[in-house]
């Protein structure tokens, strides 16, 4: 069984043999045969039942009514001709005195047709020349047309009729709307499906870029040591390489559950996402690249959109540190006052002055996490020498716990 497509409004079921458009087919011609014969059948019997009262159907008759029926093939492709094609052949067909019956089922269908395609001003024009012509025919003309006997109908069947007419102008315009607000429907899908696509794409590319960014550091760092000790100090390029090895491993592990995302969407992640129980981790790992980090504060119970944001913005932060700036210290503060989780990285730089790689796509990162939450962030270099990165987000939840033991939300 197929699964409706979102951007498809619902329908009522329709049954096989009435949908036009199946197999390739470009024309409705199976709703046009079916509504032929109702034509000819339908007439056929009115003809039955006005026997006496007006002219019986002829093969001129039947080419009108042929006429008529077959015009309706086009009512898709060239709806403005077809609704005067019906109008002109009906209009004819009881200006020559054949039966009332179902030839007003084609005007009606061809109306409509346009009334849908959106030619208003077309279709309203048709319906007002058959319904001239029909009272031309049978309040004036009738007096020099066949049948010789026939006289004017009464003016409340003349009402009867108008309301018929109206109603199907009424419905006419009323399946117009609808089918306006369907296309506005599915085009505000389309678009929110876009839009949602483009968040997802962003948040993929953050996490993965401060993934690698901060782990490519270490590993850039202690390669560093690793290259320059190798000969004399084997020991310490050992620990170097083994560094090395965790910062990797962890980076492929990081990368893998963003990656299973794509893979499984809606499935649960296989690990839980980071957060800021995980400040300890990024202090060792910092402390691997030769930069000492020391903690401040307290951290509150966070949501988990904000708690893996704050983490990292701070692991991105220290990533800067580690790439761009002299100084081999940093601090982190961590509070959460009036609902707002501050969140303030400071380094004594001054800048390095050397070209440690990267994309330049980090502070962007940060701003674009910040605001995702309704938060903001604020970098720059100090009054007093080195870096600062301020961020502001927003707290769910203010019951505190403590860096060290972060409870599970």
């Amino acid at each position: 069984m197929q699964e409706q497509r979102a951007d498809v409004p619902r329908r009522w079921p329709v049954p096989p043999w009435w949908n036009d458009e199946s197999e390739g087919s470009r024309l409705p011609w199976r709703s046009t045969v079916l509504l032929t014969l109702v034509v000819l059948f339908g007439t056929h019997f009115a003809a039955l039942n006005q026997k006496g009262q007006r002219v019986g159907l002829d093969p001129f008759a039947y080419v009108l009514l042929l006429a008529a029926c077959g015009a309706l093939l086009w009512r898709r492709r060239r709806p403005v001709p077809v609704a005067f094609m019906t109008t002109a052949a009906a209009v004819v067909y009881l200006g020559a005195g054949y039966p009332y019956g179902p030839v007003f089922l084609t005007v009606a269908v061809g109306c409509f047709s346009a009334l849908v395609a959106g030619r208003r001003k077309a279709a309203w024009t048709a319906v007002g020349v058959f319904w001239a012509g029909h009272v031309l025919v049978s309040h004036w003309l009738y007096r020099w047309l066949p049948p010789s006997n026939d006289s004017p109908p009464s003016w409340g069947q003349e009402l009867v009729i108008a309301t018929w007419v109206v109603a199907i102008v009424a419905l006419a315009e009323l399946m117009r709307v609808r089918r306006e607000q369907w296309a506005r429907e599915r085009a505000e899908r389309a678009l929110a499906a876009r839009r949602r696509a483009d968040e997802e794409r962003l948040r993929i590319a953050r996490e993965l870029h401060d993934v690698l960014a901060h782990s490519i550091s270490v590993i850039n760092v202690q390669a560093g040591v690793g290259l320059a000790l190798l000969d004399s100090d084997p020991e310490q390029a050992r620990t170097a390489l083994t560094t090395i090895k965790a910062a990797s491993k962890e980076a492929l592990g990081e990368v893998r559950q963003v990656l299973d995302t794509l893979r499984t969407p809606g499935d649960a992640p296989r690990t839980p996402a980071p957060g800021l129980d995980r400040l300890p981790e990024l202090v060792e790992q910092a402390a691997h690249a030769g930069l000492v980090v020391t903690v401040e504060g307290a951290v509150p119970r966070l949501a988990p959109g904000t708690d893996l944001a704050a983490f990292r913005i701070v692991q991105e932060a220290l990533t800067n540190v580690v790439r761009h700036s002299g100084s081999r210290h940093a601090r982190v503060h961590v509070e959460g006052v009036a609902g707002v989780l501050r969140l303030r990285v400071d380094d004594d730089g001054p800048p390095s002055g050397t070209d440690e790689g990267g994309s330049g796509n980090g502070l962007a990162g940060m701003r674009e996490r910040a605001t995702a939450l309704g938060g903001t962030i604020e970098a720059g270099p100090r009054d007093d020498g080195g870096f600062r990165v301020l961020a502001r987000l927003p707290l769910e939840a203010v019951a505190r716990k403590s860096v060290e033991h972060k409870e599970d939300v």
